[in-house]
């Protein structure tokens, strides 16, 4: 489950993935926010909006991380653009501190890749990777051989939150693609928006992201986003309602 740190106060937002982790989400991914998420759509946006209006945004991600942390395995998402201006070895080291497992940075320039790969193993930290739809098989050889965890297959090609139709075909040979070039697993994420695509996209995959619908809660209804949840939870595991698979 994909949750922005710093929404709300601190004790609200440990109360939220209390009740997020209770209504199925397996898998936390704490979101660093960031005054350019150019992979994002309008939710997420104005949730990082809100986040750096708050101030203190490394601080109170770290916080979240550490309480999530404490619930469920922990992956941080996060953009160059921080990793850079923190230092990725002191980045990395501050995200291991707090208990997180891994930090996938969405968009890694390819001259970037070593150094934070670095950085990331010296602090015992996965290094997941989004894997765009259009990539080559020279560039997807490239981007396999530098991650560890995951790699991340995009269930749309729009921006976070796209709530129109799913090409499921394209997905199913995009992940084909991914486990012919890594042993690694695949996780998907990006447009579901839905419990029912949720269930058409699982069998393809070895774990499902659900980000937006949840962030809309938080934003709008911070009561209803442990019921939306729970909503994924049931459509990913029929018979066992109370998981998620991410």
């Amino acid at each position: 489950m994909f949750v922005p740190a710093g929404l709300h106060p601190p004790r609200a937002e440990r109360r939220q993935l209390d009740q997020i982790a209770r209504a199925g989400a397996d898998v936390f991914e704490i979101g660093l926010a960031h005054h350019d998420a150019s992979l994002d759509g309008p939710v997420i946006q104005a949730a990082y909006r809100r986040a750096l209006s708050r101030g203190n945004v490394l601080a109170r991600a770290l916080r979240a991380v550490e309480h999530a942390a404490g619930l469920r395995p922990t992956v941080v998402m996060t953009y160059w653009d921080p990793v850079s201006r923190h230092g990725p070895e002191h980045l990395a080291r501050l995200f291991a501190d707090a208990g997180a497992v891994g930090a996938m940075v969405v968009d890694l320039p390819d001259h970037q890749a070593q150094r934070w790969q670095a950085a990331a193993k010296d602090a015992n930290l996965h290094t997941p990777r989004l894997v765009p739809r259009q990539i080559d098989d020279t560039g997807l050889a490239t981007v396999a051989a530098g991650a560890s965890g995951w790699l991340y297959a995009p269930a749309s090609t729009a921006p976070t939150g796209y709530r129109g139709p799913l090409d499921v075909p394209s997905l199913a040979d995009f992940t084909t693609r991914l486990r012919a070039a890594s042993p690694l697993p695949v996780v998907s994420g990006v447009g579901i928006s839905t419990p029912a695509l949720a269930a058409r996209v699982a069998p393809l995959v070895d774990a499902v992201v659900i980000g937006t619908p949840v962030v809309r809660a938080l934003m709008t209804a911070p009561e209803r986003a442990s019921a939306s949840t729970a909503t994924f939870a049931g459509a990913l595991n029929p018979h066992a309602t109370t998981e998620t698979r991410a």
